[in-house]
């Protein structure tokens, strides 16, 4: 009998082993998320009568990032530490380049080579949030207002090109991302709170900046048109979201049919990014709006939970890190879906179409699950901890 050679055993022993640990308590609920994403595609591509161009799309997508979250299990997730200012200066040289490639849609945030594009946003939020955790993983002077400087200043830096392509949604999930790493991290409550009186300042200067539609966005939330009303141009989308939902009945479509035949009425604006969460909420109603809120909910508390019990300080920074991104997502897509924030053009993490959101998203799971794969690992003199 032919004998295999010795590297093939140890390289079968290391992946039953890497298989053994692999956290399916986050990737099983991320699975979940991506196939409502399918769901929600395909209905809007149903009343759109499209075809499933964008649903194959997104399915070749997911089989890509799927891949990138297993290889991102596989390494020791420590290596990043060396790479992560280099890869935080790349991302940014990337939303510098944005400003020399054709606009979209009146913005600036695609990279075009040939047929293949992607958005440098997208993958500034994980050098970000790579960078801040390698920032703050073994000092402790954030305990003291004058220690968030830099930490602030690294977060201003992608906020100020996001929001000059301009990208208002991107560039508002920096800000809440500082405060909950640096919190983790150790920065007291009340130096925080100084922090955010200080922003309130300047508001009147964010709100000088925005472009004259980020304005009228904001403006439409306080003038929301009743049932029946033919809404202005600016409040257009999110009446349209909130009619799409109605459409849907408590119990959606899939089981109560469609109540009109009136294509009109579903017609919704980037319904498959944007505003997949009303194409869920027409199709499955509000269970189906629960069951995806709840995956969300326990994919974000497992993912703290990981933080909580990890030791190793990046690992536990960059967790926190990912799941708070995750979480201010959730909400401001929600929000802006209801009525209850501007619509500021944010896709919903692992459910809307788009190839590089959904990729570097997968990869931030990946990166989670692998720091939930080591947690014991110390570098410093002593444990990670926090200082009253």
């Amino acid at each position: 009998m032919k004998r295999f050679p010795a590297w093939t055993k140890t390289l079968l022993a290391a992946s039953s082993a890497w298989s053994r640990r692999l956290c399916l308590s986050i990737l099983i609920p991320t699975l979940l998320l991506v196939g409502l994403g399918w769901a929600g595609i395909a209905r809007h591509e149903t009343l759109a009568r499209l075809g499933h161009g964008l649903l194959y799309r997104q399915m070749a997508w997911s089989m890509l990032g799927l891949f990138v979250l297993l290889a991102a299990t596989w390494p020791d997730y420590r290596v990043l530490i060396r790479w992560s200012y280099p890869l935080f200066l790349l991302s940014l040289a990337l939303l510098v380049a944005v400003y020399f490639f054709p606009p979209v849609n009146n913005a600036r945030r695609w990279i075009r080579l040939g047929p293949i594009g992607f958005q440098p946003s997208e993958f500034a939020k994980l050098g970000y949030v790579l960078a801040l955790a390698c920032w703050l993983m073994y000092r402790e002077n954030q305990r003291r207002l004058r220690g968030l400087v830099i930490p602030l200043a690294l977060t201003l830096l992608p906020v100020l090109l996001v929001l000059r392509e301009p990208d208002l949604g991107t560039a508002l999930v920096f800000l809440p991302v500082f405060f909950a790493v640096v919190f983790t991290a150790g920065a007291r409550w009340r130096d925080l709170l100084v922090l955010v009186m200080l922003g309130a300042l300047t508001v009147p200067i964010l709100w000088s900046q925005m472009s004259g539609e980020q304005r009228s966005r904001v403006r439409s939330l306080f003038e929301q048109t009743a049932a029946g009303q033919s809404p202005s141009d600016e409040a257009y989308h999110l009446h349209q979201a909130k009619q799409v939902m109605a459409l849907g009945g408590v119990w959606g479509s899939w089981i109560g049919g469609e109540p009109v035949d009136d294509a009109g009425a579903y017609r919704l604006p980037e319904a498959q990014s944007d505003f997949i969460f009303c194409m869920i909420g027409e199709r499955f109603g509000w269970p189906g709006i629960a069951a995806m809120l709840g995956l969300f909910a326990f994919l974000v508390g497992r993912g703290l939970a990981i933080a909580a019990t990890t030791r190793e300080p990046f690992g536990r920074l960059l967790v926190a890190g990912v799941m708070a991104l995750f979480a201010v997502e959730v909400l401001i897509n929600t929000g802006m879906t209801v009525g209850l924030l501007p619509v500021t053009g944010l896709s919903l993490p692992l459910v809307s179409h788009g190839g590089s959101g959904l990729i570097v998203h997968l990869l931030m799971i990946g990166l989670a699950m692998n720091v939930a794969m080591h947690p014991g690992y110390e570098m410093g003199k002593e444990p990670f901890r926090f200082v009253e």
